[in-house]
């Protein structure tokens, strides 16, 4: 467990990285982030192919089509929605959608456990969700009083409501993924967690590309105005999709791979909080500011939260299965 929670940690402060990117590259669609970041991904994935190229091999066919499910879902048309929505809504709103899926992955797959031995008492699970609720309405309540306050672009109602579908749909791909994703790795135990992310890098590779000539196309038919195919500011761009697609994608990937591996689904679903937690560190890096009170106090309901799931779980008595 322990070896979980720590490997979930660093999934967390690899992914935080993905919500400062949009702001640092606001000048660029949000789609074409997810693209550049899963090309970036794919290619970066081609070197530990050629090393793990053994157990590469030896992936069948229906691994290679969940690989390439979790790819489109997980990977591609979440971050194209959340980097959108963010750009359309800004920050907080997205934010405090996404920082719903340690309670929303929580309660599905609590509700519909892929083996028994996830399966939690609702009274026993709900002290952790709640803690967590209170300390996500915190954190998010702040983040966005202190938005309107500083806000220095009106955005068309139009654009909000947009945002907020965007980011409705993000939580919802990324509510699927680690589930789906926890479960196959669970009943496919011969696949290492290395070679997983190994694959959903390279299955990323060919959408992400496709996408990208689809997108280009469609940019040249409408006579767009931003400058494919790397925009105003190439260096940047390429720099920063590089970065997140070494951390936040392959090693992030390869981090919760093996949480997903060691962790009860719901318990896993909760230790999501880390990536709430990593985003508002660096936000306030970059802010150059430090947290308010009511942010400190919503951090603690948060680490309260996932420390009471910890112990939820790990008191969980053994099941015995019948030969």
């Amino acid at each position: 467990m322990l070896i979980g929670i720590l490997c979930a940690l660093g999934a967390g402060l690899m992914w935080g990285l993905v919500f400062v990117t949009p702001l640092l590259l606001a000048d660029y669609p949000g789609i074409l982030l997810s693209l550049g970041r899963y090309i970036a991904f794919g290619l970066i994935a081609l070197v530990p192919a050629y090393i793990d190229r053994k157990r590469i091999a030896q992936l069948s066919a229906e691994d290679w089509k969940m690989a390439m499910k979790l790819s489109l879902i997980g990977n591609l048309l979440y971050y194209a929605t959340l980097a959108s929505a963010i750009q359309l809504a800004d920050a907080p709103l997205p934010t405090m959608l996404i920082g719903t899926l340690p309670v929303v992955i929580s309660i599905f797959s609590n509700w519909r456990p892929g083996h028994p031995s996830e399966s939690v008492a609702w009274k026993r699970l709900a002290p952790s969700l709640l803690a967590l609720c209170l300390g996500i309405m915190l954190v998010n309540g702040s983040e966005l009083n202190r938005l309107q306050q500083d806000a220095g672009t009106v955005r068309t109602p139009g654009d909000y409501a947009l945002g907020c579908a965007l980011g409705v749909f993000a939580v919802a791909a990324w509510t699927w993924y680690p589930i789906m994703n926890a479960r196959y790795l669970r009943t496919h135990a011969r696949i290492n967690s290395v070679t997983w992310a190994t694959a959903q890098g390279l299955t990323t590779l060919p959408l992400a590309l496709i996408g990208f000539v689809l997108y280009a196309g469609y940019a040249q038919l409408s006579h767009s105005a931003f400058d494919l195919p790397l925009g105003p500011r190439p260096q940047v761009f390429i720099g920063m999709m590089l970065l997140i697609g070494l951390s936040a994608s392959w090693l992030g990937t390869l981090m919760w791979n093996k949480a997903s591996q060691l962790l009860p689904t719901a318990l896993a679903a909760q230790l999501i909080v880390f990536e709430t937690l990593s985003a508002l560190l660096y936000a306030f890096i970059l802010r150059g500011s430090a947290p308010a009170t009511q942010v400190l106090a919503g951090i603690g309901l948060l680490c309260v939260g996932v420390i009471a799931g910890v112990r939820t779980f790990s008191r969980q008595p053994a099941i015995a299965h019948t030969p």
